[in-house]
C-alpha cells in the first residue's frame, strides 16, 4: 500500500514527462515547418522589398531605389546618389535572413531575423523572428528603405 505523498509525487512526476514529451514534440513540428517553409519566407522577404522599391519608386516618378538579386541569390538595394547600400542575406542552413544596411549609424547592429515554424489552426507556418517577437516586415524594410535613402528611421509628424 503507497501513501498519499509517494502517490502524488509520482503523478506529478508523470505530469511533468507528458508536459516535456509534448513541448518536445511541438518544437520539432516548429522546426520541421522552418526548415520547409524558409524557401517561401524568404520569397516573402525578396517580395516585400521588391514591392517597396517600386512602390517608391512610383511615387518619386524616377528609379530612386535600384532593387538587384544577385549571383549568390541576396538582394540589394541602392539609393541614386548615396553610396551606401543595403543587402539582405538569406542562410538557408541557419534559417536566418540578415540586413545590412551600411547608412545605418554605427551604434546600430545589422539585422538578424530567424525563421522559425508555429502552429495554426490549419496545420503549420513559418515567420521571420526578432528578438523573439514576431516580424513586421512593410514596416521593417519601408525602415530601412527610409535609412538607406538619408531619412529618418520613422515618418515625423
Amino acid at each position: 500500500m503507497t501513501d498519499e505523498g509517494t502517490k502524488r509525487a509520482a503523478e506529478e512526476y508523470l505530469a511533468a514527462r507528458l508536459s516535456e514529451d509534448r513541448l518536445t514534440y511541438e518544437e520539432r513540428l516548429n522546426r520541421d515547418a522552418a526548415i520547409t517553409l524558409a524557401p517561401m519566407v524568404w520569397k516573402r522577404v525578396k517580395d516585400t522589398i521588391i514591392t517597396k522599391c517600386v512602390e517608391w519608386n512610383a511615387v518619386t516618378q524616377e528609379q530612386t531605389l535600384t532593387c538587384k538579386e544577385t549571383v549568390l541569390g541576396d538582394l540589394r538595394v541602392r539609393c541614386a546618389g548615396r553610396t551606401q547600400q543595403m543587402v539582405v542575406h538569406f542562410d538557408s542552413r541557419k534559417r536566418v535572413v540578415t540586413v545590412e544596411n551600411s547608412a545605418r549609424q554605427e551604434h546600430e547592429p545589422k539585422v538578424i531575423l530567424r525563421i522559425e515554424g508555429y502552429s495554426t489552426d490549419s496545420g503549420r507556418d513559418a515567420h521571420l523572428v526578432r528578438n523573439n517577437e514576431p516580424v513586421n516586415l512593410d514596416m521593417l524594410f519601408l525602415g530601412q528603405l527610409r535609412v538607406l535613402a538619408g531619412l529618418s528611421r520613422k515618418m515625423s509628424g
